[in-house]
């Protein structure tokens, strides 16, 4: 019986459930039980996964608190690697598996448990379930998918309790498409209507959001109003610390610092309610408003020394680091701020902006201390964290370029100053002079080899000490062992970052593995080395032999060879020699000519830094300097007139009394040049009227026509008259180009060259750069009778063109070629060199039409032409010209050509994209360390310097000009170009 009851409970119940789990069925228990599964199975975990990855997106997400904070928090933009232009990695490799997780579960309940019947959905769930949905895709950056959810959740559930909650979030999506006006006008319309009662975190949502759409379109006052609003009423403690945030950045960004000081207060006063970023960097807002002449020092130094003491700050050490290091570069200390400084880079901040504002400004610093070098380094590394695409990195980027011009010019000016000075004082003088420095260097030496010693007495000793515990108790060796590797550790990072050594913790556990312990490892190695001596990484390493090349113990005399002790003695007479003041002063210049040199060297170097920093970093006062200094070198003419109207031109922005005095100087002892002309307002006439790039183009529109004579002469003109012009490297170019049609290929190429070496940064320079690699090369390659030719010329010579003899040539063949019309012949006058022209006859095909042309011309009464001619192929002409050489090929016309391999020709130089400056340095490297003067002797007569020596870089990167070319063939004048 109780059987029959069993079988007839079980069969209606499995009926029931089978009722209950049909989504075709309207009925109480069918609605019920699917509601419960959608609530409390798949959407309850759903929601577990949404919030798992709103957590992640909390905890992981980083701030650019350099710009006003988003109200909203958003997955980052990952860039995809790529190959070829295509995508290599899976589209979704770096997204939050949880919110793909929470989209599951909510595709999951709409399509398990959905129960549209007769249109209408009867499972009052599946809202709930298209909200997750929305959300979900929202947080996975799919924003069109999201928009379709909650629209879907307003048309077809007109009456769910949460349709003001998508609304909001349709509204956020709507931003997120960045239609921002849109997303105003609805939550403005939602926001106003009196009947609508929303949930206070909805409210406050979507008030946030509404602020994040006013700032979007840059309504800053409308959005510190919503802000308030959100502020007052979210439940969520971050939330409100956020927004306190933000409104005081919108109050700092208007100007208003008292307004934004209590907003930032009011985050610190949250305390622990805030989270710990938005504490410190309130700190840091305010640290930005803090008057550094007249404020509270004291105060604001033993609030920071507070916050760095904090261990729950250890994480913010390089925010708090940057603070300080800001107060100290403010106040005019760069040792302190330097440290502070290195110390925020050894906190290795994930802020990348953070990285290249602590690079920048340590530049800045090395830069005003005149450490070019240096400098330059920091600048490389600031380049390396800021994004390429920004203002700021292009302004850096040309700095740190027109800071190898400094460098350069720099390092030439106190090198040639160093040696003038020296070479100027007397015997005694210099004795003196490099006698301290000995002094000086002997001190530091005997320093350093007093360390040395303590040093390899210490490890020594350690390593004594450790080979006894081993030998007695290795259970002692394994029990000090982690003890020992704490302080041999803290003693590394110490000395790496200049910091004193501290204790180990007392009550650090002890290790038990070998390796732990720097100095049982040191001791073993040194036990090897006794055993095996040095022995290479290899296979069967017992069977090689020993390697002496890292032997630190050195040969005992007697078994030194006779060339061994040799080289030994003149080592230790080399090592000797700089403690000698005649080591020095016998590399000191004795003649007058070199000095003169160098000073001339010198004083184009100090007017090139001061034209630099005037035109490229505004640097008027140091400008000035310089070229004050230069006027008081007594240089040459050509330099103090530029240098003067320059001085001019800086004291009327910071000195105008002394402007007046330069400018009456100008007017009264240059009254014809361009510059008094400039000055007193009178009208210019001639070339002194024209600018730089007027004259610049007359010339080159001269050199295009062919009138490299007249070119030449009025370059050198224009070279003297624009010194100190941006456009004189052009000129320079230009005449390099003229020498070679006038000179030939040997006098061209010291032309580039000087050019190349003269301005290696600028376009000109890196032009010439390429042409003496490339078509020097192939030009001094060149062979007569190479090819086979195509066609012959007949030269004749023609010294003065103007000469009757020549004239009457010139008629004669102008009669001949209008006689032999079937024949194409024409003629022209080609400049050859300054004082030598020919007159040649073209498009005669084969050498023997050539010959008889010219016996022609020779024998026949109507032409009797008594020059001799020249028969010449129109490739070996081309030679001729380019090389100058005319009588190695009159020597033996049909001289074959030599079979040579190719020329090997310099590559071109392309500009790589996105490569990382150069001198670039790693975040936790610490600055570049600058010896202490002496520790390097002094170069040829100069002074001992600090090792930021501007003459040390060698690679200047480019920058970046046009150059106009000679393109334009000449009509009359036909020669190869150079």
């Amino acid at each position: 019986m109780k059987t029959n009851i069993f079988r007839i409970v079980s069969i209606f119940g499995f009926i029931a459930l089978l009722v209950a789990c049909s989504t075709k069925r309207d009925t109480f228990l069918a609605r019920n039980s699917h509601a419960l599964s959608t609530k409390y199975n798949i959407l309850y975990n759903g929601d577990m996964a949404l919030e798992a990855g709103m957590t992640d997106l909390r905890t992981t997400y980083g701030d650019n608190f350099w710009e006003i904070l988003p109200v909203e928090r958003m997955q980052p933009e990952v860039e995809q690697p790529t190959m070829g232009g295509q995508p290599t990695g899976p589209k979704d490799q770096q997204k939050n598996p949880n919110f793909q997780r929470a989209e599951e579960k909510a595709t999951k309940a709409i399509q398990k448990h959905s129960m549209n019947i007769g249109g209408t959905e009867v499972n009052y769930q599946i809202d709930e379930a298209h909200i997750l949905l929305g959300k979900a895709r929202y947080y996975d950056k799919r924003y069109i998918p999201a928009l379709e959810a909650f629209n879907y959740v307003l048309y077809k559930y007109p009456k769910s309790s949460r349709i003001y909650e998508a609304k909001v979030w349709r509204e956020k999506t709507n931003m997120r498409l960045e239609n921002d006006q849109l997303a105003i006008t609805n939550l403005s319309k939602l926001l106003a209507d009196e009947k609508v009662k929303l949930d206070r975190q909805v409210y406050s949502d979507a008030n946030a959001t509404l602020a994040q759409a006013f700032i979007n379109t840059k309504q800053k006052d409308s959005a510190v109003s919503r802000l308030k609003i959100a502020l007052k009423n979210t439940r969520h403690d971050e939330e409100e610390a956020r927004y306190r945030f933000i409104i005081g950045q919108l109050f700092d960004e208007a100007g208003q610092k008292d307004s934004a000081w209590t907003y930032y207060q009011q985050v610190i006063d949250m305390k622990r309610s805030s989270p710990r970023m938005y504490t410190l960097q309130a700190h840091g807002r305010q640290a930005a408003q803090f008057d550094y002449e007249k404020g509270d020092t004291l105060s604001f130094i033993e609030k920071y020394n507070k916050l760095l003491k904090d261990r729950e700050n250890r994480p913010y050490l390089d925010v708090l680091n940057h603070q300080m290091a800001l107060f100290y570069d403010k106040r005019k200390k760069p040792e302190q701020a330097l440290k502070y400084y290195n110390k925020s880079l050894d906190a290795e901040p994930k802020d990348a902006y953070l990285n290249a504002s602590n690079y920048r400004n340590m530049a800045e610093i090395y830069f005003n201390e005149a450490k070019y070098v240096t400098a330059g380094m920091y600048y490389d590394s600031t380049l390396v964290h800021l994004k390429p695409r920004t203002r700021e990195y292009r302004l850096i980027e040309k700095k740190r370029m027109n800071l190898d011009d400094v460098i350069k010019y720099e390092g030439i000016a106190q090198t040639n100053d160093s040696i003038i000075n020296v070479y100027s004082m007397s015997k005694e003088g210099q004795i003196a002079y490099y006698q301290a420095y000995i002094d000086k260097l002997k001190k530091q030496d005997e320093a350093k080899r007093i360390a040395a010693e303590k040093e390899k007495e210490k490890a020594e000793a350690l390593a004594q000490a450790s080979g006894n515990d081993v030998a007695s108790n290795d259970s002692d060796v394994k029990g000090a062992s982690r003890k020992s590797s704490a302080i041999a550790a803290q003693k590394d990072n110490a000395a790496n970052a200049g910091q004193t050594t501290t204790q180990a913790p007392k009550n650090s556990k002890p290790g038990d593995f070998y390796f732990y312990n720097s100095t049982t490892v040191a001791f073993g190695k040194s036990e090897f080395r006794k055993n095996w001596g040095n022995r290479t990484y290899q296979e069967n390493w017992r069977f090689s032999k020993p390697s002496n090349a890292d032997k630190p113990e050195e040969k005992d005399e007697s078994e030194m060879t006779e060339e061994e002790k040799q080289a030994q003695r003149i080592a230790e007479q080399q090592a000797e020699a700089k403690y000698t003041t005649d080591f020095y002063i016998s590399q000191l210049p004795t003649s007058k000519t070199v000095i003169d040199s160098l000073a001339k060297e010198r004083n184009f170097a100090y007017y090139q830094l001061g034209v630099i920093y005037k035109e490229k970093f505004k640097e008027y006062q140091r400008a000035a300097d310089k070229l004050e200094k230069l006027l008081m070198n007594s240089p040459e003419e050509r330099l103090i007139l530029p240098a003067q109207y320059n001085l001019y031109k800086i004291y009327e922005i910071i000195d105008k009394d002394k402007a007046a005095v330069i400018k009456q100087d100008i007017i009264s002892q240059y009254p014809d040049s361009r510059y008094a002309q400039i000055l007193s307002n009178a009208e210019m006439t001639g070339d002194a009227a024209l600018t730089p790039t007027a004259s610049f183009n007359k010339l080159y529109k001269l050199y295009q026509d062919g009138e490299y004579k007249e070119v030449m002469t009025k370059i050198e003109e224009a070279i003297d008259q624009y010194t100190g012009e941006e456009m004189l490297p052009k000129f320079e170019m230009l005449k390099a180009r003229n020498i070679g049609k006038l000179k030939g290929l040997e006098e061209y190429k010291k032309a580039l060259n000087y050019v190349a070496l003269t301005y290696p940064n600028q376009a000109e320079g890196k032009e010439a750069e390429t042409l003496l690699g490339r078509d020097v090369v192939m030009m001094e390659n060149l062979q007569f009778n190479e090819k086979e030719p195509k066609s012959w010329k007949i030269l004749y010579r023609a010294p003065d063109p103007q000469a009757k003899n020549i004239k009457s040539l010139q008629e004669k063949l102008k009669k001949f070629i209008s006689e032999r019309t079937a024949d194409q012949l024409t003629q022209s006058l080609d400049i050859y060199t300054m004082d030598m022209n020919f007159v040649v006859l073209h498009g005669i095909k084969t050498e023997q039409g050539a010959e008889g042309i010219a016996s022609v011309l020779k024998e026949f009464k109507e032409y009797k032409v008594p020059d001799a001619p020249i028969v010449i192929s129109s490739d070996n002409y081309g030679i001729v010209q380019i090389k100058k050489n005319l009588e190695e090929y009159l020597a033996d016309p049909h001289k074959p050509a030599e079979k040579r391999a190719a020329p090997a020709l310099k590559p071109v130089d392309e500009p790589k994209k996105n490569q990382t400056p150069r001198g670039a340095r790693i975040p936790k490297q610490r600055p570049a360390q600058t010896q202490q003067q002496g520790n390097q002797p002094p170069t040829i007569g100069r002074p001992p310097q600090d090792s930021d020596d501007p003459k040390q870089n060698n690679m200047p990167p480019g920058m970046n000009s046009t150059n106009p070319k000679a393109t334009t063939q000449q009509p009359t004048q036909q020669q190869p170009r150079k």
